[in-house]
């Protein structure tokens, strides 16, 4: 505890950018909910974000989370992709309808990291904003958003909501979706059947 007081004490300094990413990467390894608030609030930062979100990753704990996902509105670019995709890691359920919301903003690169990560969550909820957002995506991310819908059937199954799972790879099996997404939700259909 003392040690990571003395650490997270650093990253309130203006101490280089090297220190302070060390500073985050031992806190991955030690860091507890009273580091979070010094964490969250490098989070806008293009230049440690990073750092301070492969901490908030490992933290174990609902507050480490919360972090990220009340840091969401408030980022933008790269850094807000970076964020989506923490949360992605840690499977949040509860960012499910913030990043559903995304799915419809004018931010492709955006949007496809929402689509993945709503697919790593893989609830009935997020295969829901998924089902949505693929039949209207731009073109441009269909490929995206079939992945997704793929990623989140398979935690579906995994999880023993079957019929939820099968729902979406019939949805990924007609005649306009690319051959390997037609494949891939075939075997899917399979597994789902008990079929080898």
């Amino acid at each position: 505890k003392a040690l990571e007081a003395r650490l997270a004490a650093v990253l309130k300094t203006d101490a280089p950018r090297a220190a302070k990413d060390f500073v985050c990467r031992q806190l991955s390894y030690i860091g507890s909910a009273e580091s979070v608030p010094v964490l969250a609030a490098l989070l806008p930062d293009k230049d440690l974000s990073h750092m301070a979100r492969v901490a908030l990753e490992r933290i174990p704990g609902a507050e480490a989370v919360k972090a990220m996902r009340e840091a969401l509105p408030k980022v933008e670019g790269q850094v807000k992709v970076g964020v989506i995709n923490s949360l992605a890691v840690r499977r949040d359920a509860e960012s499910v309808s913030a990043l559903a919301g995304l799915l419809e903003g004018s931010d492709q690169q955006v949007a496809a990291a929402a689509a993945a990560a709503l697919g790593a969550i893989g609830t009935p909820e997020a295969a829901q904003a998924l089902e949505g957002f693929q039949k209207k995506a731009p073109e441009k991310l269909r490929p995206a958003a079939a992945d997704a819908c793929l990623a989140c059937a398979d935690r579906l199954l995994a999880a023993g909501k079957k019929a939820e799972a099968l729902a979406i790879y019939k949805s990924l099996t007609g005649p306009e979706q690319p051959k390997h997404v037609r494949l891939a939700a075939t075997r899917g259909l399979l597994a789902a059947a008990g079929k080898k």
